[in-house]
């Protein structure tokens, strides 16, 4: 397994919403199954959403200060209590000095957790390995898991993923690193391998590779969202299903632009502002059908948004960073959207003339 944690018992409440999609959520209240749903990723058994924790130690993008802290600490706990038990992360993430800091304090939050309560669950921490032009060889992307081992004080990660392919531009690093992927893994460093980034042909490639190596490859991990949801997508999305890869989507809020808090007169400080003021003006059929459907289930766009996700046989890991967005994201769950509703939503994100832009790693 990926690390032991904590055990937590399910929750007994029920989700009640109130008129709009704004609303406090003092009163949220969760099934009490659907903590115990489970779904597989390889050898692993996870929730059917994940958070990520890009945010904790990006100060450029998300304005992380280290007095937020004690919040993502509660965020934390909220999450592994209400059933959540897949946190996705990689060794990149944090900000110049704070480089690693996302790893560090989910080290740091298990190893509270365990204390303040003081019995186990079953963790399991995807990090993604960052395909450094300086990482040449196997033994040294081996060297960057045993980083993040020592960065989180945990003794074996759940799921280690290649955060990008260089097939593009460094094909023979593309290979070492796999090479590392499949040393790793033999060494009983990771319990299992995922890949983020890759298109189609790179995954299929990078299957067949490991698959001769005696490895599985066990997650995908792409940008999969209503603004993200492309030929390349469907694609991967298909390769998965037959392959019996899970499929992990990341950005399924698309950087905040499919939770109705931003328009072209509101929009979030920093680099995304640019971002969001090209493409929002683009997005009025598709946030015009998310508010409708949101307004009609009592939910909120955002939980609209992350159940298609889910629907669609994904595992979508929004951003978390306040307990007003943990409450929010845990609010996707125990229910469904029906099939006349996602056919709303995919017709609607079909006739929006704005799609989210790739990612500059993301590979055929």
């Amino acid at each position: 397994m990926a690390l032991s944690a904590c055990s937590v018992g399910p929750s007994n409440i029920n989700p009640i919403a109130s008129k709009t999609p704004s609303f406090s959520f003092k009163s949220l209240k969760f099934p009490p199954l659907w903590p115990t749903q489970k779904v597989k990723m390889g050898p692993l058994s996870v929730s059917p959403m994940g958070f990520g924790t890009w945010a904790w130690g990006n100060q450029f993008l998300w304005g992380y200060q280290e007095a937020m802290d004690t919040e993502l600490q509660q965020v934390f706990n909220m999450a592994v209590e209400n059933g959540i038990n897949l946190f996705d992360t990689a060794d990149s993430y944090g900000t110049g000095r704070l480089n690693g800091q996302s790893e560090k304090l989910l080290g740091r939050f298990i190893r509270e957790f365990q204390e303040q309560k003081g019995s186990k669950s079953e963790i399991v921490i995807a990090t993604k390995f960052a395909a450094y032009p300086w990482r040449l060889t196997p033994g040294q992307f081996v060297n960057a898991c045993r980083a993040s081992l020592d960065r989180m004080q945990i003794e074996q990660i759940g799921i280690g993923q290649l955060h990008w392919s260089t097939a593009n531009y460094a094909p023979l690093q593309e290979l070492a690193l796999w090479d590392g992927l499949v040393a790793m893994y033999e060494k009983g460093l990771v319990k299992a391998v995922g890949v983020s980034n890759y298109g189609p042909k790179q995954l299929l490639k990078i299957h067949d590779y490991l698959k001769d190596r005696g490895v599985p490859l066990c997650s995908a991990q792409v940008q999969f969202s209503l603004l993200s949801m492309g030929k390349d997508q469907l694609e991967i999305k298909n390769i998965c299903d037959s392959l019996g890869i899970r499929m992990i989507a990341y950005s399924p809020l698309g950087l905040g632009m499919l939770t109705g808090k931003y328009s072209s007169s509101k929009l979030p400080t920093g680099p995304r502002a640019l971002l969001f003021k090209q493409i929002l003006p683009g997005l009025d059929p598709l946030l015009s059908s998310l508010r409708d459907i949101a307004n009609k289930r009592r939910k909120t766009m955002s939980q609209i948004a992350i159940n298609w996700c889910i629907c669609k046989g994904t595992v979508p890991i929004p951003g978390v960073k306040s307990i007003k967005q943990a409450e929010e994201n845990l609010g996707a769950l125990g229910w469904r959207l029906s099939a006349d509703e996602l056919l709303q939503l995919e017709y609607a994100a079909n006739q929006s003339p704005r799609r989210m832009i790739q990612n500059i790693f993301q590979t055929r």
